[in-house]
């Protein structure tokens, strides 16, 4: 594995997401004098916040899952997870409703798994489970330390005795392909594969490899941290900063200074800060990056975003506990979601939502006698979307509303319109062609054909963040901090994080 030659003692990380957070960490965890600059007041990146008229927003994800790659950083400089942070397993972690009026739960506990299964499909659709959850299993295990948690320095990097195995466990086959030969039932099967959504390809066409994220939720669980998503990066942020590392928020690079060399001596700020440095991480956007840099990578095949999404934050009267902390409304015309969106740029013809109530997990989180709805819709990236969001996003916004009266009737009425970000807000947010999902999991962005997290003409600085390797995702977004500390220092022996944190709380409903 190439690393930083030369010193490194001195490393600027520019961004407080969760990736820079976790490099943050890694790094003062072995020995460098770390100083972290932030252009928001607080951390995040993508896990950001917005409070208004009392309810406290998270903006960016609301599902939560392999909080033991949370622990690993923390662990980094001696710290523990459990005074930090505190989580509670949701059980269920999804709600599933259907377009014919079934409804679904979806636990993570096998014995409780297969008996809601056997009551939706049948006792062949349960036993068909539980052999798929075995092979998800296998499947995260064959591929963490091997591929997820690995940096690359070419594609000869995946010839090992691990691709041998995913190979032969149909972990390049594709996803859609790979559940069928357990599960048969189409509504079922949406449960494993919608996922595909979050990589940017339908699950027919994405790689099974990509699997490993229905186990991350459909088995080994999902977690919700007290007071909202953004308790995470406080914690982590607050952690770093007791083991040294220095933050200066409010702070936007402007100019990475160099030597005759190439190597980044001092970065500068459009404050008239400068800080020098040995080496440089970097988990800006992707364009913010190349404009750092000077430069962009050339490639055989053009960068292709990932698709993007509507989120509407909603604030409602009080609701009972059958409605989830996480509700998926399916559609009726399920794959042409996927043409909706990826191939013909439109918004979806029958809409599939994602309703999230983090009241559920904090009631803390909204004014006495609410409840706070994160509810989102997949819809078109700015490269291909037809949408012209300037005048149609306040429509689409109200159906996505009458959506979700209609179909969760337990919200009712009283819903009060609290923030909408649309494609055109996550590009002022400097999201390449308007999506927060990054780049699309295709073959040709996947491990090493990503965009990497070394840079040729800059050999102390390294890439983290959703659009480098491993990829799109809270674990992943933490991972890439880490993988981009060892191109730093060399790595470190792990484990494979396995499902549940040991400081995981009560159960939400």
């Amino acid at each position: 594995m190439r690393t930083v030659g030369g010193r490194t003692d001195r490393v600027v990380v520019v961004g407080a997401g969760l990736s820079g957070l976790s490099a943050a960490l890694q790094l003062a965890g072995r020995g460098r004098t770390v100083t972290v600059l932030e252009r928001e007041t607080f951390a995040g990146g993508r896990m950001g916040r917005l409070d208004i008229n009392g309810y406290r927003l998270d903006t960016g994800p609301t599902v939560l899952t392999m909080p033991d790659i949370i622990e690993d950083a923390f662990a980094a400089v001696g710290d523990s997870m459990t005074g930090r942070l505190e989580l509670d397993r949701v059980d269920p972690a999804y709600r599933a409703s259907f377009a014919d009026g079934s409804s679904l739960h979806v636990h993570t506990d096998p014995t409780t798994m297969a008996g809601e299964i056997e009551r939706f499909a049948g006792s062949d659709a349960a036993e068909g489970y539980l052999r798929l959850r075995t092979w998800l299993t296998r499947l995260y295990q064959a591929e963490f330390n091997g591929f997820i948690a690995s940096n690359f320095d070419s594609p000869l990097s995946l010839l090992t005795p691990q691709l041998a195995r995913l190979a032969a466990m149909g972990g390049f086959r594709r996803w859609d392909r790979m559940v069928r030969k357990y599960i048969t039932d189409e509504r079922l099967r949406r449960i494993f594969t919608f996922q595909a959504l979050y990589a940017g390809v339908p699950p027919h066409k994405a790689l099974a490899a990509y699997a490993v994220i229905a186990y991350m939720d459909t088995v080994a669980g999902v977690y919700f941290p007290r007071g909202g998503m953004r308790a995470v990066p406080d914690a982590m942020a607050a952690s770093a900063t007791d083991a040294g590392v220095e933050f200066r928020y409010g702070s936007t690079v402007s100019v990475l200074e160099r030597s005759a060399d190439g190597r980044v001596t001092a970065v500068r700020t459009d404050a008239g800060d400068r800080i020098p440095t040995d080496a440089v991480v970097l988990t800006t956007e992707l364009p913010t990056t190349y404009r750092l840099l000077g430069r962009t990578p050339r490639r055989l095949l053009p960068l292709r975003p990932a698709p993007s999404a509507v989120v509407a934050h909603v604030g409602c009267g009080a609701v009972d506990a059958g409605v989830a902390h996480h509700n998926i409304l399916f559609g009726g015309a399920w794959e042409q979601t996927f043409r909706d969106i990826i191939e013909e740029g439109r918004v979806m013809s029958d809409p599939s939502l994602l309703v999230t109530r983090p009241t559920a997990g904090d009631p803390s989180l909204a004014p006495p006698g609410r409840d706070l709805l994160y509810i989102l819709a997949p819809a078109p990236n700015n490269a291909v979307g037809q949408v012209d969001w300037s005048r149609a996003s306040d429509a689409y916004v109200e159906g996505m509303l009458a959506t979700v009266r209609r179909r969760m009737p337990a919200v009712g009425d009283d819903l009060e319109l609290l923030h909408v970000v649309d494609p055109d807000g996550w590009a002022r947010q400097d999201m390449a062609a308007g999506t927060p999902f990054a780049l699309a999991h295709t073959f040709g962005q996947t491990g090493p054909f990503r965009p990497a997290n070394t840079v040729r003409g800059a050999d102390n600085v390294v890439l983290a963040g959703s659009s480098t390797v491993p990829g799109v995702g809270v674990p992943t977004a933490l991972l890439s901090g880490r993988l981009a500390a060892d191109r730093i220092t060399g790595t470190v022996t792990r484990s494979t994080p396995t499902a549940a944190p040991t400081t995981a709380r009560s159960e939400l409903s």
